[in-house]
């Protein structure tokens, strides 16, 4: 009966009744105008008609305005309130001067941009321009006095994490979207603890949609009941709208300012395959020391001071303050973030970028397939001029409506001689690129719409950096254990299967 009970209070239930009685009563105040129907009718139309014209003429990706577009022209009474109330970027006008703020804030710690760039430029015209793009739109700079060490796994990712956290002397921030407790989040918590009592300031963020099914309501008292400062991001509330699209996907933690974390790995353990709920957890991050944390100890500070009104002076958190010294020179590593709310897809740039530039190969790994048609034609284009393109997706899928998108995209991808795998064993969640034994990328960045388009990303940008040589040989130890999705394999789908997964496509940017 306790259980029952608790599971009837849980924050997801009630938040999911408010938002079914919202529903109902919308029903009866539309039920209860029936007699003004004609006048209804003329209005909703009305406000079809203006909002097409709004999604036609809006920067929006074109596929995003299809998704809407084919369905406000087929439910014309109701597609453009659904839209109103579904659709587009939902937050206020106040919450996004407020978020624009985040960015003015990250761009105003930007410190002369080093050296590193005027090398690069002559090392490597073509990778400078690409640095030069992340640099100008992003505001991520690069740096050639940073080690950069690849992590294939979240169990090495766990174990590399500890170690570093127990050195920390100063402070500790970590901003992920998904915390859970368990064995990995118990054993950080842990040292957390241990942290605080020895005077580390430790900050913790964390995404309220990303753990609401992991985390109890109001976690983040917890946390500050044990003298960590907490914030949470983008809190859900139980109304019918999607302003709570926008997430912080984001996944960094900082030490001391010299040590960083990011990837793909959140703080929650099927990721280190304590708990398997999808086959075997295949996912990646990237371990740095020296001068580029300070890209993701500016992302976190901006953030944190947006949600906590505080007006931190950055400059004590620079990395040369608390390091005894710096790394040699290990190529040149990039930090970026990528914002919502700019209108500049940064994270599809980069990635596009890195397709075109290719000689050689492109190996991708990501989780979900889900592409614009900007994507698609870079893909195909590639491997048609005789690149080597390969993608590993996951077999065992999290959400069967994504994977059946996923593979919606591989007929056309294979037909232009893209090699695509599927991860047999399990779930493969990590997000990287690494192109000509030159480029790498490890971050949050999916090949979806919401990380291109509706969430706040970070990922890390690398050039001649000695652990793309481990990226490298992790992806082809990986291809191990994978299947080829061959063009019969495409051709063999039922009909009903493919018609199911296009009408699925067709929505994919709404999901």
């Amino acid at each position: 009966m306790k259980k029952i009970l608790q599971l009837l209070l849980h924050r997801v239930v009630v938040c999911a009744f408010l938002m079914l009685v919202q529903a109902a009563v919308l029903i009866l105040i539309i039920l209860e105008f029936q007699k003004y129907f004609g006048y209804f009718y003329v209005f909703c139309i009305f406000l079809s008609v203006c909002v097409v014209l709004y999604i036609i003429n809006s920067r929006s990706n074109p596929a995003y305005k299809i998704a809407w577009l084919i369905p406000i022209l087929t439910l014309p009474v109701f597609g453009g309130l659904m839209y109103l109330i579904f659709g587009g970027n939902h937050l206020s006008r106040k919450e996004r001067k407020r978020m624009e703020g985040v960015a003015h804030r990250y761009e105003q710690t930007m410190n002369i941009v080093p050296d590193s760039m005027e090398a690069l430029t002559v090392e490597n015209p073509e990778a400078a321009n690409q640095s030069r793009y992340i640099l100008n739109y992003a505001k991520g700079v690069p740096y050639n006095n940073t080690s950069a060490e690849y992590l294939p796994s979240g169990e090495v990712k766990f174990q590399r994490m500890l170690e570093e956290l127990q050195k920390a002397e100063h402070y500790i921030f970590l901003e992920y979207f998904i915390i859970e407790p368990g064995v990995m989040w118990d054993s950080i918590l842990k040292i957390l603890v241990e942290k605080v009592r020895q005077g580390v300031d430790v900050r913790v963020i964390y995404d309220d949609l990303g753990s609401i099914m992991t985390l109890p309501s109001k976690y983040d008292r917890y946390l500050q009941s044990l003298g960590i400062r907490c914030k949470v991001f983008n809190p859900f509330i139980p109304v019918l709208s999607l302003r709570f699209n926008n997430r912080d996907h984001r996944k960094i933690c900082v030490i001391d300012g010299h040590t960083g974390f990011t990837g793909g790995i959140n703080l929650a353990d099927e990721y280190i395959n304590k708990k398997v709920i999808h086959g075997h957890w295949k996912d990646t991050a990237v371990l740095l020391h020296g001068n580029a944390v300070w890209s993701l100890t500016r992302m976190f500070l901006a953030l944190w001071d947006d949600l906590s009104g505080d007006q931190t002076e950055v400059a004590q958190y620079r990395p040369d303050i608390w390091a005894s010294e710096l790394p040699e020179t290990d190529g040149y590593i990039q930090p970026y973030t990528d914002s919502p709310l700019d209108g500049e897809p940064v994270g599809e740039n980069v990635y596009i970028n890195l397709i075109y530039k290719a000689k050689y190969f492109v190996y991708i790994n990501t989780p979900y397939l889900i592409l614009s048609s900007e994507m698609v034609t870079a893909l195909c284009t590639a491997a048609k001029s005789g690149v080597d393109v390969r993608i590993v997706t996951p077999h065992v899928p999290d959400k069967w409506y994504v994977h059946a998108v996923t593979r919606a995209n591989y007929p056309v991808l294979v037909e232009a001689g893209v090699h695509i795998y599927e991860y047999t064993p399990g779930f493969i969640h990590a997000k990287t690129f690494v192109v000509d034994d030159q480029y790498g990328v490890v971050g949050t960045i999916n090949l979806d719409y919401r990380s291109l388009y509706l969430h706040f990303e970070c990922a890390v940008w690398m050039y001649q950096t000695s652990c793309i040589a481990d990226m490298k040989a992790d992806y082809l130890k990986t291809l191990e254990e994978c299947q080829q999705v061959t063009l019969e394999d495409c051709h063999s789908v039922k009909w009903y299967v493919r018609l199911g997964r296009s009408i699925l496509g067709v929505f994919a940017p709404i999901m």
